[in-house]
Protein backbone atom coordinates (compact mmCIF):
# COMPACT_ATOMS: atom_id res chain seq x y z
CA UNK A 1 0.00 0.00 0.00
CA UNK A 2 2.84 2.72 -0.24
CA UNK A 3 3.10 3.91 -3.66
CA UNK A 4 5.68 4.95 -5.43
CA UNK A 5 6.25 6.67 -9.17
CA UNK A 6 8.81 4.50 -9.54
CA UNK A 7 8.81 1.55 -11.90
CA UNK A 8 11.48 -1.41 -13.04
CA UNK A 9 13.54 -0.75 -15.75
CA UNK A 10 12.58 -4.26 -16.96
CA UNK A 11 8.85 -3.14 -17.70
CA UNK A 12 7.50 -6.99 -17.68
CA UNK A 13 9.49 -8.10 -14.85
CA UNK A 14 11.25 -11.11 -16.61
CA UNK A 15 14.55 -9.43 -15.46
CA UNK A 16 15.72 -12.02 -11.96
CA UNK A 17 18.85 -9.10 -11.52
CA UNK A 18 16.48 -6.12 -11.96
CA UNK A 19 16.38 -3.59 -9.10
CA UNK A 20 12.77 -4.93 -7.07
CA UNK A 21 10.25 -1.75 -6.51
CA UNK A 22 8.04 -3.84 -4.38
CA UNK A 23 4.88 -1.47 -4.99
CA UNK A 24 2.12 -2.54 -7.87
CA UNK A 25 -0.15 0.58 -6.79
CA UNK A 26 -1.27 2.69 -9.62
CA UNK A 27 -2.32 6.32 -8.94
CA UNK A 28 -5.82 6.12 -9.43
CA UNK A 29 -6.14 2.95 -7.66
CA UNK A 30 -9.17 3.12 -5.27
CA UNK A 31 -9.87 -0.29 -2.79
CA UNK A 32 -12.69 -2.58 -5.31
CA UNK A 33 -14.15 -3.63 -1.39
CA UNK A 34 -16.17 -0.99 1.13
CA UNK A 35 -14.13 -0.13 3.59
CA UNK A 36 -15.76 -1.34 6.21
CA UNK A 37 -15.57 -5.48 5.36
CA UNK A 38 -11.53 -4.88 4.87
CA UNK A 39 -11.03 -3.77 7.97
CA UNK A 40 -9.17 -5.55 10.86
CA UNK A 41 -11.82 -6.78 13.60
CA UNK A 42 -11.03 -4.92 16.17
CA UNK A 43 -9.74 -1.74 14.52
CA UNK A 44 -12.26 -0.98 12.13
CA UNK A 45 -11.58 1.20 9.09
CA UNK A 46 -13.58 4.16 9.86
CA UNK A 47 -13.59 7.33 8.50
CA UNK A 48 -11.01 9.06 10.71
CA UNK A 49 -10.54 12.97 11.83
CA UNK A 50 -7.14 14.51 10.24
CA UNK A 51 -5.84 16.75 6.93
CA UNK A 52 -6.13 14.95 3.70
CA UNK A 53 -8.05 11.60 4.79
CA UNK A 54 -10.23 10.33 2.53
CA UNK A 55 -13.55 9.67 3.53
CA UNK A 56 -15.43 7.67 0.58
CA UNK A 57 -16.66 4.16 1.29
CA UNK A 58 -14.12 2.82 -1.11
CA UNK A 59 -11.43 5.33 -0.50
CA UNK A 60 -8.34 5.83 -2.63
CA UNK A 61 -4.98 3.61 -1.79
CA UNK A 62 -3.41 6.62 0.45
CA UNK A 63 -5.90 5.93 2.79
CA UNK A 64 -5.82 2.35 3.11
CA UNK A 65 -1.95 3.15 4.20
CA UNK A 66 -3.13 5.79 6.20
CA UNK A 67 -5.23 3.04 8.28
CA UNK A 68 -2.14 0.22 8.60
CA UNK A 69 -0.26 3.08 10.09
CA UNK A 70 -3.24 3.88 12.74
CA UNK A 71 -3.06 0.07 13.48
CA UNK A 72 0.21 -0.15 13.53
CA UNK A 73 0.37 3.21 15.70
CA UNK A 74 -2.45 2.17 18.25
CA UNK A 75 -1.40 -1.74 18.98
CA UNK A 76 2.93 -0.87 18.90
CA UNK A 77 3.47 -2.93 16.14
CA UNK A 78 6.00 0.05 14.83
CA UNK A 79 8.60 -0.33 17.57
CA UNK A 80 8.90 -4.57 16.74
CA UNK A 81 9.48 -3.55 13.24
CA UNK A 82 13.15 -3.87 11.66
CA UNK A 83 12.48 -0.94 8.69
CA UNK A 84 14.75 -0.43 5.86
CA UNK A 85 16.35 -3.93 6.15
CA UNK A 86 16.34 -6.47 3.84
CA UNK A 87 16.19 -10.14 4.11
CA UNK A 88 18.59 -11.59 2.04
CA UNK A 89 18.42 -15.60 2.95
CA UNK A 90 16.32 -17.73 5.69
CA UNK A 91 17.90 -21.29 6.14
CA UNK A 92 16.51 -24.20 8.26
CA UNK A 93 19.81 -25.49 10.48
CA UNK A 94 20.25 -29.24 11.39
CA UNK A 95 18.61 -28.19 15.29
CA UNK A 96 15.63 -27.06 13.57
CA UNK A 97 16.48 -23.80 14.31
CA UNK A 98 16.52 -21.00 11.59
CA UNK A 99 19.06 -18.70 10.43
CA UNK A 100 18.35 -15.40 9.10
CA UNK A 101 20.89 -13.12 7.00
CA UNK A 102 19.52 -9.21 6.72
CA UNK A 103 21.54 -6.36 5.53
CA UNK A 104 20.38 -2.72 6.60
CA UNK A 105 19.57 -0.26 3.14
CA UNK A 106 20.95 3.12 2.67
CA UNK A 107 19.85 5.13 0.14
CA UNK A 108 21.15 7.71 -1.83
CA UNK A 109 19.78 11.15 -3.13
CA UNK A 110 17.54 10.09 -5.49
CA UNK A 111 15.63 7.40 -3.12
CA UNK A 112 17.51 4.69 -4.80
CA UNK A 113 18.84 1.78 -2.50
CA UNK A 114 22.55 1.39 -2.50
CA UNK A 115 24.02 -2.13 -2.49
CA UNK A 116 26.44 -2.95 0.63
CA UNK A 117 28.92 -5.33 1.13
CA UNK A 118 28.66 -8.67 2.31
CA UNK A 119 30.61 -7.95 5.40
CA UNK A 120 27.81 -6.02 6.70
CA UNK A 121 25.22 -8.46 6.78
CA UNK A 122 23.66 -9.73 9.94
CA UNK A 123 23.18 -13.63 10.93
CA UNK A 124 20.95 -13.92 13.47
CA UNK A 125 19.12 -17.42 14.72
CA UNK A 126 15.80 -18.01 15.66
CA UNK A 127 13.42 -20.56 16.87
CA UNK A 128 10.53 -19.98 14.44
CA UNK A 129 9.59 -17.79 11.01
CA UNK A 130 6.55 -16.48 9.71
CA UNK A 131 6.36 -15.48 5.76
CA UNK A 132 4.71 -12.64 5.03
CA UNK A 133 6.49 -11.14 2.02
CA UNK A 134 2.97 -11.00 0.09
CA UNK A 135 2.81 -11.65 -3.55
CA UNK A 136 2.24 -8.46 -5.69
CA UNK A 137 5.52 -8.21 -7.12
CA UNK A 138 7.01 -10.75 -9.29
CA UNK A 139 4.66 -10.89 -12.72
CA UNK A 140 2.97 -13.72 -14.87
CA UNK A 141 2.76 -13.07 -18.06
CA UNK A 142 0.56 -14.34 -20.60
CA UNK A 143 1.95 -16.85 -22.60
CA UNK A 144 1.36 -15.39 -26.58
CA UNK A 145 1.79 -17.62 -29.63
CA UNK A 146 4.18 -15.34 -32.02
CA UNK A 147 5.47 -12.70 -29.58
CA UNK A 148 8.60 -12.71 -29.86
CA UNK A 149 8.39 -11.55 -33.40
CA UNK A 150 6.12 -9.29 -32.72
CA UNK A 151 7.62 -5.28 -32.98
CA UNK A 152 5.51 -3.33 -30.39
CA UNK A 153 6.20 -2.98 -26.44
CA UNK A 154 4.97 -4.92 -23.76
CA UNK A 155 4.84 -4.35 -20.08
CA UNK A 156 2.97 -5.90 -16.74
CA UNK A 157 0.48 -4.19 -14.71
CA UNK A 158 3.24 -4.50 -11.70
CA UNK A 159 4.73 -1.24 -13.44
CA UNK A 160 1.70 0.85 -14.48
CA UNK A 161 1.53 4.32 -12.56
CA UNK A 162 -0.18 7.04 -14.65
CA UNK A 163 -2.22 6.73 -17.96
CA UNK A 164 -0.45 9.79 -19.88
CA UNK A 165 2.71 7.88 -21.70
CA UNK A 166 -0.22 5.63 -23.34
CA UNK A 167 -1.55 8.77 -24.89
CA UNK A 168 -3.26 8.09 -28.39
CA UNK A 169 -1.49 4.67 -28.65
CA UNK A 170 -3.37 1.60 -29.32
CA UNK A 171 -3.44 -0.57 -26.01
CA UNK A 172 -4.30 -3.96 -25.50
CA UNK A 173 -4.39 -5.28 -21.71
CA UNK A 174 -4.99 -8.57 -20.67
CA UNK A 175 -6.86 -9.99 -17.99
CA UNK A 176 -10.18 -9.89 -16.44
CA UNK A 177 -9.59 -9.48 -12.75
CA UNK A 178 -9.54 -5.95 -10.83
CA UNK A 179 -6.44 -4.46 -12.26
CA UNK A 180 -7.44 -5.22 -16.40
CA UNK A 181 -10.73 -3.59 -15.30
CA UNK A 182 -9.17 -0.37 -13.44
CA UNK A 183 -6.35 0.10 -15.40
CA UNK A 184 -8.41 -0.23 -19.00
CA UNK A 185 -11.11 2.76 -17.74
CA UNK A 186 -8.33 4.70 -16.31
CA UNK A 187 -6.55 4.86 -20.03
CA UNK A 188 -9.27 4.91 -22.32
CA UNK A 189 -10.02 8.68 -22.16
CA UNK A 190 -6.14 9.40 -23.36
CA UNK A 191 -5.26 6.01 -25.85
CA UNK A 192 -6.49 5.95 -29.40
CA UNK A 193 -8.10 2.77 -29.10
CA UNK A 194 -8.23 -0.06 -26.18
CA UNK A 195 -8.83 -3.70 -26.33
CA UNK A 196 -8.96 -5.93 -23.43
CA UNK A 197 -8.38 -9.54 -24.08
CA UNK A 198 -9.44 -12.40 -21.40
CA UNK A 199 -9.39 -16.08 -21.37
CA UNK A 200 -12.15 -16.66 -19.27
CA UNK A 201 -14.87 -15.69 -21.57
CA UNK A 202 -15.78 -17.45 -25.01
CA UNK A 203 -13.97 -17.49 -27.80
CA UNK A 204 -16.56 -15.48 -29.97
CA UNK A 205 -16.69 -12.49 -27.39
CA UNK A 206 -16.70 -9.22 -29.10
CA UNK A 207 -18.35 -6.19 -27.54
CA UNK A 208 -17.95 -2.73 -27.13
CA UNK A 209 -18.15 -1.34 -23.64
CA UNK A 210 -21.28 1.25 -22.90
CA UNK A 211 -19.87 5.07 -22.54
CA UNK A 212 -16.67 4.70 -24.47
CA UNK A 213 -16.38 5.19 -27.94
CA UNK A 214 -12.82 3.60 -28.10
CA UNK A 215 -13.32 0.23 -25.37
CA UNK A 216 -13.69 -3.31 -26.89
CA UNK A 217 -13.79 -6.30 -24.94
CA UNK A 218 -12.56 -9.74 -26.37
CA UNK A 219 -11.54 -13.56 -26.41
CA UNK A 220 -8.01 -14.16 -25.49
CA UNK A 221 -5.37 -13.17 -28.11
CA UNK A 222 -4.49 -15.99 -30.25
CA UNK A 223 -1.69 -14.85 -31.97
CA UNK A 224 0.55 -12.12 -33.14
CA UNK A 225 2.23 -10.87 -36.18
CA UNK A 226 5.85 -9.55 -36.35
CA UNK A 227 4.07 -7.02 -38.87
CA UNK A 228 2.60 -5.67 -35.60
CA UNK A 229 -1.25 -7.31 -35.77
CA UNK A 230 -2.47 -8.91 -33.31
CA UNK A 231 -5.24 -11.59 -33.29
CA UNK A 232 -7.69 -12.49 -30.99
CA UNK A 233 -9.68 -15.58 -30.71
CA UNK A 234 -13.14 -13.81 -32.19
CA UNK A 235 -11.30 -13.40 -35.41
CA UNK A 236 -10.47 -9.79 -34.74
CA UNK A 237 -7.31 -8.39 -35.48
CA UNK A 238 -5.70 -4.82 -34.12
CA UNK A 239 -2.02 -3.32 -34.84
CA UNK A 240 -1.13 -2.53 -31.21
CA UNK A 241 1.44 -0.38 -29.97
CA UNK A 242 1.14 -2.03 -26.29
CA UNK A 243 0.48 -5.21 -24.77
CA UNK A 244 -0.34 -4.70 -21.26
CA UNK A 245 -0.15 -7.80 -19.31
CA UNK A 246 -2.76 -7.67 -16.29
CA UNK A 247 -2.19 -11.08 -15.82
CA UNK A 248 -1.32 -11.44 -11.82
CA UNK A 249 2.10 -12.71 -9.80
CA UNK A 250 3.55 -15.40 -9.12
CA UNK A 251 4.81 -16.66 -5.18
CA UNK A 252 8.03 -15.82 -5.22
CA UNK A 253 10.42 -16.76 -1.91
CA UNK A 254 13.98 -16.20 -3.28
CA UNK A 255 15.23 -15.90 0.50
CA UNK A 256 13.72 -18.88 1.19
CA UNK A 257 16.02 -22.14 1.75
CA UNK A 258 13.87 -24.91 2.64
CA UNK A 259 16.16 -27.74 1.07
CA UNK A 260 13.12 -28.61 -1.69
CA UNK A 261 10.66 -28.92 0.98
CA UNK A 262 8.47 -26.35 -0.06
CA UNK A 263 8.14 -25.84 -3.44
CA UNK A 264 5.98 -23.78 -5.97
CA UNK A 265 4.37 -25.83 -8.94
CA UNK A 266 2.37 -23.58 -11.25
CA UNK A 267 1.83 -20.97 -7.92
CA UNK A 268 0.84 -23.65 -6.00
CA UNK A 269 2.89 -23.66 -3.03
CA UNK A 270 3.00 -26.83 -0.70
CA UNK A 271 3.11 -28.81 1.00
CA UNK A 272 0.84 -26.82 3.04
CA UNK A 273 -1.86 -27.58 5.51
CA UNK A 274 -4.94 -24.96 5.71
CA UNK A 275 -2.60 -22.74 3.36
CA UNK A 276 -0.06 -22.15 6.34
CA UNK A 277 1.86 -24.96 7.41
CA UNK A 278 4.27 -27.05 5.42
CA UNK A 279 3.71 -30.05 7.90
CA UNK A 280 7.47 -31.23 7.52
CA UNK A 281 8.64 -27.83 9.14
CA UNK A 282 5.39 -27.12 11.15
CA UNK A 283 5.11 -25.33 13.06
CA UNK A 284 8.21 -23.50 13.02
CA UNK A 285 7.63 -22.48 9.47
CA UNK A 286 4.43 -20.61 8.52
CA UNK A 287 3.07 -18.47 6.14
CA UNK A 288 1.01 -15.69 5.97
CA UNK A 289 -1.23 -14.16 3.21
CA UNK A 290 -1.53 -17.30 0.44
CA UNK A 291 -5.00 -17.48 -0.38
CA UNK A 292 -5.83 -14.98 -3.10
CA UNK A 293 -9.41 -13.08 -4.18
CA UNK A 294 -9.75 -12.68 -0.61
CA UNK A 295 -10.65 -9.59 2.15
CA UNK A 296 -6.55 -9.29 2.92
CA UNK A 297 -6.70 -7.70 6.95
CA UNK A 298 -9.03 -10.23 8.17
CA UNK A 299 -7.69 -13.31 7.02
CA UNK A 300 -4.49 -12.34 8.06
CA UNK A 301 -5.76 -11.64 11.59
CA UNK A 302 -7.15 -15.03 11.84
CA UNK A 303 -4.03 -16.69 10.13
CA UNK A 304 -2.09 -14.63 12.65
CA UNK A 305 -3.74 -15.45 15.87
CA UNK A 306 -3.73 -19.02 14.83
CA UNK A 307 -0.13 -19.30 14.29
CA UNK A 308 0.49 -17.47 17.45
CA UNK A 309 -1.96 -19.70 19.21
CA UNK A 310 -0.09 -22.87 18.12
CA UNK A 311 3.43 -21.49 18.59
CA UNK A 312 2.64 -20.19 22.11
CA UNK A 313 2.26 -23.79 23.23
CA UNK A 314 -2.04 -23.19 23.73
CA UNK A 315 -3.41 -25.00 21.22
CA UNK A 316 -1.39 -27.96 18.82
CA UNK A 317 -1.11 -29.47 15.53
CA UNK A 318 -2.77 -32.64 13.85
CA UNK A 319 0.46 -35.16 13.52
CA UNK A 320 2.37 -34.54 10.51
CA UNK A 321 0.75 -37.70 9.06
CA UNK A 322 -2.55 -36.52 9.63
CA UNK A 323 -1.67 -32.78 7.52
CA UNK A 324 -0.60 -34.88 4.67
CA UNK A 325 -3.50 -36.73 4.70
CA UNK A 326 -5.34 -33.32 5.05
CA UNK A 327 -3.34 -31.65 1.79
CA UNK A 328 -3.57 -34.86 -0.09
CA UNK A 329 -7.77 -34.66 0.39
CA UNK A 330 -7.95 -30.86 -0.52
CA UNK A 331 -5.77 -31.72 -3.72
CA UNK A 332 -7.63 -34.72 -4.42
CA UNK A 333 -11.27 -32.21 -4.07
CA UNK A 334 -9.03 -29.70 -6.40
CA UNK A 335 -8.57 -32.38 -9.26
CA UNK A 336 -11.73 -34.11 -9.04
CA UNK A 337 -13.55 -30.42 -9.91
CA UNK A 338 -11.09 -29.65 -12.32
CA UNK A 339 -9.39 -26.96 -10.65
CA UNK A 340 -6.28 -25.73 -11.76
CA UNK A 341 -3.24 -25.99 -10.01
CA UNK A 342 -2.72 -22.53 -10.20
CA UNK A 343 -5.93 -22.07 -8.17
CA UNK A 344 -4.51 -23.86 -5.66
CA UNK A 345 -4.89 -21.21 -3.19
CA UNK A 346 -7.63 -19.09 -4.48
CA UNK A 347 -10.54 -19.49 -1.93
CA UNK A 348 -13.27 -16.57 -3.05
CA UNK A 349 -16.79 -17.19 -1.01
CA UNK A 350 -15.00 -20.12 0.68
CA UNK A 351 -13.02 -17.56 2.47
CA UNK A 352 -15.59 -17.16 5.45
CA UNK A 353 -16.31 -20.85 6.36
CA UNK A 354 -11.71 -20.53 6.13
CA UNK A 355 -11.85 -17.77 8.51
CA UNK A 356 -14.24 -19.34 10.80
CA UNK A 357 -12.48 -22.95 11.02
CA UNK A 358 -9.61 -20.56 11.98
CA UNK A 359 -11.66 -18.65 14.68
CA UNK A 360 -12.77 -21.99 16.09
CA UNK A 361 -9.24 -23.17 16.40
CA UNK A 362 -8.10 -20.15 18.49
CA UNK A 363 -11.26 -19.66 20.57
CA UNK A 364 -12.32 -16.44 19.12
CA UNK A 365 -14.71 -14.06 17.28
CA UNK A 366 -15.68 -15.36 14.09
CA UNK A 367 -16.48 -13.24 10.53
CA UNK A 368 -19.28 -11.04 11.45
CA UNK A 369 -22.77 -11.84 9.61
CA UNK A 370 -22.79 -8.69 8.44
CA UNK A 371 -19.45 -8.97 6.97
CA UNK A 372 -20.15 -11.99 4.86
CA UNK A 373 -23.45 -10.11 3.27
CA UNK A 374 -21.48 -6.51 2.44
CA UNK A 375 -18.66 -8.55 0.83
CA UNK A 376 -21.33 -10.59 -1.29
CA UNK A 377 -23.26 -7.35 -2.26
CA UNK A 378 -20.40 -5.43 -2.81
CA UNK A 379 -19.18 -8.27 -5.23
CA UNK A 380 -22.94 -8.10 -6.74
CA UNK A 381 -22.76 -4.28 -7.23
CA UNK A 382 -19.22 -4.52 -8.57
CA UNK A 383 -20.61 -6.69 -11.45
CA UNK A 384 -23.65 -4.67 -11.93
CA UNK A 385 -22.42 -0.98 -11.78
CA UNK A 386 -18.62 -1.56 -12.89
CA UNK A 387 -18.08 2.02 -13.75
CA UNK A 388 -20.19 3.48 -10.07
CA UNK A 389 -19.66 0.88 -7.76
CA UNK A 390 -17.21 2.65 -5.53
CA UNK A 391 -19.86 5.59 -5.36
CA UNK A 392 -23.54 4.17 -5.78
CA UNK A 393 -24.76 0.71 -3.38
CA UNK A 394 -27.56 -0.60 -1.44
CA UNK A 395 -26.18 -2.22 1.52
CA UNK A 396 -27.22 0.79 3.65
CA UNK A 397 -28.74 -1.70 6.47
CA UNK A 398 -25.61 -3.13 6.30
CA UNK A 399 -23.30 -0.69 6.53
CA UNK A 400 -25.66 0.65 9.54
CA UNK A 401 -25.18 -3.08 11.41
CA UNK A 402 -21.55 -2.43 10.80
CA UNK A 403 -21.01 0.74 12.40
CA UNK A 404 -23.50 -0.72 15.41
CA UNK A 405 -20.97 -3.24 16.18
CA UNK A 406 -18.29 -0.46 15.95
CA UNK A 407 -19.27 1.08 18.80
CA UNK A 408 -17.79 -1.62 21.08
CA UNK A 409 -14.06 -0.71 19.97
CA UNK A 410 -12.09 1.76 21.36
CA UNK A 411 -10.73 2.79 18.44
CA UNK A 412 -13.86 3.54 16.72
CA UNK A 413 -14.93 6.34 19.84
CA UNK A 414 -14.83 8.95 17.36
CA UNK A 415 -17.75 7.51 15.67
Amino acid sequence: WVYTPQVEPDPLGLDPNRPIIHSSLYSSLRTNLPREVMGYIDFPFVTRPGENRDPRRYPGHREVLLYLKDFAREFGVEEMVRFETDVIKVGILGDGKWKVRSKKSSFNDNNEIISKSNAEFDDEIYDAVVVCNGHYTEPRIADIPGINLWPGKQMHSHNYRIPEPFRDQVVIVIGSSASAVDICRDIAPVAKEVHVASRSVADETYTKQPGYNNLWFHSMIDHAHEDGAVVFRNGKTVLADLIMHCTGYKYHFPFLDTKGIVTVDDNCLGPLYKHVFPPALAPYLSFIGIPWKIVPFPLFEFQSKWIASILSGRITLPSQKEMMEDIEAFYSTLEVSSIPKRYTHCIGQSQFEYNNWLATQCGCQGVEKWREAMYSMASVNRSLRPEMYRDEWDDHHLVSEAYEDFMKYPSASNL
